[in-house]
């Protein structure tokens, strides 16, 4: 079930009621102990202490504010892919980023809001015959999310395709950067260690024939359900794929983290609810029952088993909140 994002509400707080004095408290549309799983696609996590879904920058601003305010930790939380949220919940605030729209702002450039899902800016550039996204058709998660992690398909990084993004700090100061100064790397982006949180997000971009576009993103897809296991439930690639700068791969096994896992002997591996994937080696599929403890048992295996086998330290791709 998709919950209802609070577009278009006013979430300016109001004149503080609440016995402990949290501000926090007073947002419209808060909700306190919130389970979290449902918003991830793990399906697996404990509550928010106190839980709020934005889709407008004023909004964010609003909830930053009053957060800052009552000294609560905030943790932002996108379209909920490539992320294990602990058992025990996440405490502070959690920001679900969700939904938005596209602007073209000029003939070769289009600016998204981080809360749109990258399938809904595939189609919008699709059906308006905009190209240069369409081979992202199938990558889950947010621009937000998307961005933050420098998303990558068949090689090539979404930050390749970013022009310029805005963000705003925990302070609610809003900035432009250029992508020049977001230092995207694999898997890797400024906003992981300055604690800024994506607005909006420009992409360089062309023109095509939608049939043509909808060609390349069926194509996209097809490739997807061969090789991930779509059908259940999991965040999406657990590790890194080793670096070639620092990492020795025997010769003989590719170099990647899902070969490795496989050639470790570990697909179909289990522990409780959690089993490594027997289409892919770097996803775990949850089958209904597993806890984000399973899942960190298993995610710890794999990583202890490779490096004991190969001698190679895979590095987290997923995101842990509330460990």
């Amino acid at each position: 079930m998709r919950p209802r994002t609070n577009t278009g509400q006013d979430l300016t707080p109001q004149m503080n009621t609440d016995k402990h004095g949290l501000r926090v408290a007073t947002l419209l549309g808060v909700r306190r102990n919130a389970s979290l799983a449902p918003f991830t696609t793990f399906r697996v996590g404990g509550p928010a202490d106190y839980l709020l879904e934005v889709s407008r920058s004023s909004n964010l601003k609003d909830a930053l504010a009053a957060a800052r305010v009552d000294g609560l930790p905030v943790t932002i939380l996108g379209g909920g892919s490539n992320v294990l949220i602990a058992d025990g919940g996440v405490r502070g605030l959690v920001i679900r980023v969700h939904g938005g729209e596209v602007t073209a702002i000029s003939d070769d450039r289009i600016r998204a809001d981080a809360g749109l899902t990258i399938n809904g800016l595939v189609r919008w550039t699709i059906n308006r015959g905009v190209a240069g996204l369409e081979a992202w058709a199938g990558t889950p998660g947010t621009v937000g999310g998307a961005v933050h992690g420098n998303a990558h398909f068949k090689g090539r990084l979404i930050g390749e395709l970013i022009d310029g993004v805005e963000v705003v700090d925990l302070a609610g100061a809003a900035t432009r950067i250029a992508a020049a100064d977001m230092e995207f790397g694999y898997d890797r982006s400024r906003l992981q260690h300055t604690g800024e949180i994506l607005l909006t997000a420009d992409f360089r971009v062309g023109r095509g024939e939608p049939s043509a576009l909808r060609a390349v993103a069926r194509e996209s897809l097809a490739f997807r359900k061969r090789t991930q296991p779509l059908e259940s439930a999991s965040a999406g690639c657990i590790f890194q794929n080793p670096d070639a700068a620092v990492d020795r791969v025997p010769d003989g096994i590719p170099p990647s983290a899902g070969a490795l896992v496989d050639r470790a002997g570990l697909k179909g591996s289990a522990e409780g609810g959690a089993r490594v994937s027997p289409t892919h080696g770097n996803f775990i599929v949850n089958d209904g029952s597993a806890t984000a403890a399973d899942i960190k048992r298993l995610i710890d295996r794999c990583r202890e088993q490779v490096r004991a086998r190969f001698g190679v330290a895979l590095r987290d791709e997923i995101v842990y909140l509330g460990f």
